[in-house]
């Protein structure tokens, strides 16, 4: 599988990254093959959270076979000092490391909560100790907030941001490129999320993806092209979304990129008139 460059640290990693909540909920056997898996395709960038489930508690002994050739990478919704310690603590436990690759402040989405993460007591001196002690070299956020994220890059000097790059979103509210383009500019690494998402499930509808909370794509050739265009933008990976079902499906379209063409990207600009964005600028800002 291709590799890009994580930001300006000369790592490389996978263009598709493995969506830990996939082994949450599941058999440790079938929690082993989808790692396997991955691994086997080229996958070397796994991403798990202490809110997904059971996943840590899964993707840890999946991944011990594995570990000193994997960039593993994780994160914390905890936004004080002492609580993020606790739960950084825990990860670590459950995944059966002594560090992780990468230590990320998890959806990060209100000024309220930045002021706190930010501040005296908050959860980025845990970050910064944790990397001085070496249980993590790379620290980074995840946000569902352009201003937000733009905002934090502004204060804190982060190795990479975890943002939605979604065709629907770029098409219909311009929510995306400004965060992309900005982490660039600043040599950061830019991590994808929600490449392969179509848009909202329809009030009173029921999910059919249970770990989506969001209606994934389902059409192979409308995936292709959402996939590509997410690789098409200066990223350096896409992590896949929840369900298992749609892992091997990002892994043969990373198999077969190339970047969109023209009319690609004007079929789907046609196609994000027909979808509701999943999200969307503040339009107070």
């Amino acid at each position: 599988m291709q590799k890009r460059e994580y930001g300006s640290t000369g790592e490389q990693l996978s263009i598709i990254g493995f969506g830990g909540i996939i082994v949450s909920g599941v058999e440790a056997g079938e929690a082993s093959r989808y790692v396997g898996l991955a691994y086997d395709r080229g996958v070397n960038y796994y991403d798990v959270a202490p809110t997904y489930g059971n996943a840590q508690e899964m993707l840890g002994p999946a991944l011990e076979p594995y570990r000193k050739d994997v960039f593993l990478a994780c994160k914390t919704t905890q936004r004080t000092a002492a609580a993020a310690r606790d739960e950084l603590e825990e990860s670590l436990r459950l995944l059966r490391t002594d560090r992780v690759d990468l230590y990320q402040i998890h959806s990060l989405n209100t000024r309220e909560d930045l002021a706190t993460v930010t501040g005296p007591g908050g959860a980025l001196e845990t970050f910064i100790a944790a990397r001085e002690e070496g249980k993590t070299q790379y620290l980074g956020f995840s946000s569902h907030s352009a201003e937000v994220a733009l905002e934090l890059m502004d204060q804190f000097d982060f190795d990479s941001v975890l943002f939605p790059v979604c065709w629907v979103n770029y098409f219909r509210s311009g929510f995306g490129p400004q965060v992309i383009e900005k982490a660039q500019s600043k040599g950061m690494g830019r991590l994808a999320l929600k490449a392969l998402a179509q848009g909202k499930v329809p009030d009173g509808e029921e999910k059919k993806w249970k770990k989506c909370w969001y209606q994934p794509i389902e059409d192979p050739g409308l995936a292709d092209l959402a996939l590509r265009f997410a690789l098409s933008q200066p990223i350096t990976a896409a992590v896949t979304p929840g369900e298992g079902h749609f892992l091997s499906i990002a892994l043969d379209i990373a198999d077969r990129f190339t970047p969109v063409t023209d009319a690609e990207i004007a079929e789907l600009e046609r196609l994000a008139a027909e979808n509701t964005p999943i999200f969307e600028l503040d339009p107070a800002t």
